[in-house]
């Protein structure tokens, strides 16, 4: 560490308190900042790892997911605010704006303000129907299960495919509804949506591809007691989940002059390949921050891997140091026994070229424009890993299928 780096001081403000928000705390720390960093989050939870609400603590094996203990913070000299809604930000006093009332100066605020989820408003707020995101959410809906016979689960991209798996771990029917082809069809293609959707049919899941959902409709308790599908279809329930995808939490940036991103392309806060904004002093991380990539455009990664890669090449760039080699993109999803990983950047658009299936397992390579872009797994965890250098040097198709 350089003596320039290390007299590095000021204010830094984190505003979200997710792993994002502290794995960068972390990083400020270990490059060697020493001014104050304050961490905001608008929950009253320390902060939690969010993985495991659609798994472990779903199935009850886990009901703290704790990151880091209380003496962690008071240890690295980052001050906690929990329960603290940003609601603005002045750029030109730097201060970030709550709904309380009170303000707090910065010299540098990073933005780590994540997801909420999208909620269908012609469903209304009827009981039994849920969205999840926050370990609240988990909890809740975890409660419901003692008692939930049937469940009908919206949208089957991760979270839904997820919640599939755990509510069958409890013993609850679930009707999974998807308007694609498949499960997973605008992430990972349909030929692997295909076979992910003959893991849950082979779990006993009812899954429903290429319909949607039209209406919610009351049963004699008040809560959801059926769902009206559009293909007609009324499907008899105890509770609902919408899984419908996410947006970031941008709402309370909409009066600050900081640049975001269109809803159209994704959303989030408009950064440089290291989390800059045009805003002087501020910075975005993680899931709200559409970072610039190699091909010039923005985008947001929502992936749990590049919240620690992210948050380390800001606070590198925060303090003046030089960053390493951008990592290869990874994510996983647990349903069942399987764990499925994506290694790269697979994308619904490459060439999908399936190398093994057992009728359960598999793998299969993406490319594009003849370029390995990726792998796929599902229960390959060790093959899947394997091909980090062959992605990184963007190996020939050719040359994987031959191997």
């Amino acid at each position: 560490m350089s003596e320039s780096e290390q007299r590095v001081v000021g204010r830094v403000v984190i505003v979200g308190a997710g792993l994002a928000g502290l794995r960068t705390a972390e990083e400020l720390r270990r490059a060697g900042f020493e001014g104050d960093v304050v961490l905001v989050g608008n929950e009253e939870h320390l902060p939690y790892d969010r993985p495991p609400l659609s798994k472990e603590v779903m199935r009850g094996e886990k009901d703290d997911t704790t990151l880091k203990p209380r003496e962690f913070f008071d240890d690295k000299g980052i001050e906690l605010r929990l329960g603290a809604q940003a609601s603005g930000v002045d750029v030109d006093t730097k201060s970030v704006l709550f709904a309380d009332g009170t303000e707090l100066s910065y010299d540098q605020l990073i933005i780590a303000t994540g997801l909420e989820p999208r909620r269908i408003a012609s469903f209304g707020d009827l009981g039994g129907l849920h969205v999840l995101r926050s370990l609240d959410d988990s909890l809740a809906l975890r409660s419901e299960l003692a008692t939930g016979k049937r469940a009908l689960i919206v949208g089957a991209g991760f979270i839904g495919c997820e919640l599939a798996a755990s509510f069958r771990a409890a013993g609850v029917e679930v009707v999974l509804v998807e308007p694609q082809p498949t499960p997973l069809a605008s992430v990972l293609g349909e030929e692997i949506g295909g076979l992910v959707a003959r893991l849950h049919r082979d779990e006993g899941v009812d899954l429903r591809c290429g319909v949607g959902v039209e209406a919610l409709e009351a049963g004699d308790t008040g809560r959801v007691g059926s769902v009206v599908l559009s293909d007609g279809t009324v499907v008899d329930v105890d509770l609902v989940v919408v899984g419908v995808g996410s947006v970031p939490v941008t709402g309370w940036l909409a009066e600050s002059k900081i640049a975001l991103a269109e809803p159209a392309d994704g959303g989030g806060v408009l950064a440089d390949e290291v989390g800059r904004t045009e805003s002087d002093g501020v910075w975005a991380v993680g899931d709200v921050a559409a970072w610039r990539h190699s091909t010039g455009d923005h985008k947001r990664v929502e992936h749990w891997s590049n919240a620690g890669d992210q948050a380390k090449a800001l606070a590198k760039a925060l303090v003046g140091a030089q960053s390493g080699p951008a990592a290869v993109p990874y994510f996983w999803s647990d349903q069942y026994d399987i764990k499925i990983q994506a290694l790269g950047t697979p994308s619904a658009q490459d060439t999908v070229h399936v190398v093994e299936d057992d009728g359960r397992k598999f793998l299969a390579y993406y490319s594009r424009d003849g370029k390995l872009t990726g792998v796929v797994g599902g229960g390959m965890a060790a093959k899947v890993m394997k091909a980090r250098a062959k992605i990184t040097a963007a190996a020939p198709i050719e040359e994987m299928l031959g191997s």
